[in-house]
């Protein structure tokens, strides 16, 4: 049972908004693209949507940052580690600037390992064991969204090396996977289901992002030039999450409409023509919010 309604108006105006930016260019590509659509009223904490491909895991680029950050607040909610400056900079930084660097430091806190040369065998599998701590946790909230999630390694301005380009394995088998369904679970869990406080670190805060031609121009890395937040009107309230490498453009976005409804919209694309199309998520979200308001 899916943690949100099915609705086949829902579904109906999805594949048609599909198939209307699609028709030309990507009309062969549908089984390349992943959608999680769903819609929240004003008052309400479960949604109805739609979802296509939405089960299908896809290799999740900077989207992975989105577990890493609720599992960091889980720890220090646990008190399993202890929030200092500099977790609380590292996990605005990961979030907001998507920084490879940040996640590294998040990553390494969560599971108590490092970065390195290749290990012996024996030590290495205890490395490798602690690097699966956060897949652990993820099995352990049983979400059905969630299964068979792969969360375990790093991200990359360049390419892993040693140990960590081991732990990948034979053509990257090991490799993060996640689906749009699991991603906007994690997404409503951010933005709906956590009371934030001043003991921990607010992740909604850190999501949030400003459309306007100052972010959207001077910042190379708002996430909102060629994303979702691109195809939205000026100064509406907006919170995502975007993951681009040379074969995936992703994106995860939560915004207000004029009614006070909220939608949440998902979009895994697969190959380097998406990637390299940056006109392709500002079309689509522009589609889904002009049909909501």
């Amino acid at each position: 049972m899916s943690f949100y309604y099915i609705n086949e108006k829902i579904g109906s105006i999805l594949h048609g908004t599909l198939t209307k930016i699609c028709h030309e260019k990507y009309s062969h590509k549908l089984h390349n693209i992943a959608v999680t659509w769903i819609n929240y009223d004003e008052s309400s904490k479960q949604g109805y949507g739609y979802g296509i491909n939405s089960r299908k895991k896809i290799y999740p680029a900077s989207m992975v940052k989105l577990v890493y950050s609720l599992a960091i607040f889980n720890w220090i909610e646990n008190k399993t580690i202890l929030r200092d400056i500099q977790v609380d900079k590292a996990i605005q930084e990961m979030l907001q600037n998507s920084s490879n660097d940040a996640t590294s430091f998040i990553v390494d806190l969560l599971t108590g390992t490092t970065s390195g040369p290749s290990l012996e065998k024996e030590i290495f599998n205890r490395w490798k064991y602690q690097r699966t701590i956060i897949n652990d946790w993820l099995n352990n909230l049983n979400w059905e969204e969630l299964k068979d999630f792969n969360c375990c390694q790093k991200t990359w301005e360049d390419r892993p090396y040693g140990r960590e380009k081991d732990f990948y394995g034979t053509h990257n088998k090991n490799r993060n996977a996640m689906t749009t369904d699991g991603t906007a679970r994690i997404m409503e869990e951010i933005m709906q289901n956590i009371s934030f406080n001043e003991k921990n670190i607010n992740l909604r805060n850190c999501l949030f992002r400003e459309i306007n031609e100052q972010s959207q121009y001077n910042n190379n890395n708002s996430q909102i030039n060629g994303f979702l937040g691109e195809g939205l009107p000026q100064k509406i309230p907006f919170w995502s999450k975007a993951g681009l490498m040379s074969e995936a453009r992703h994106d995860a976005a939560w915004w207000i409409n004029k009614n006070q409804s909220k939608t949440l919209l998902v979009v895994f694309t697969e190959g380097k023509e998406f990637a390299d199309d940056n006109h392709f998520l500002p079309k689509f979200s522009k589609e889904i919010y002009e049909f909501m308001n």
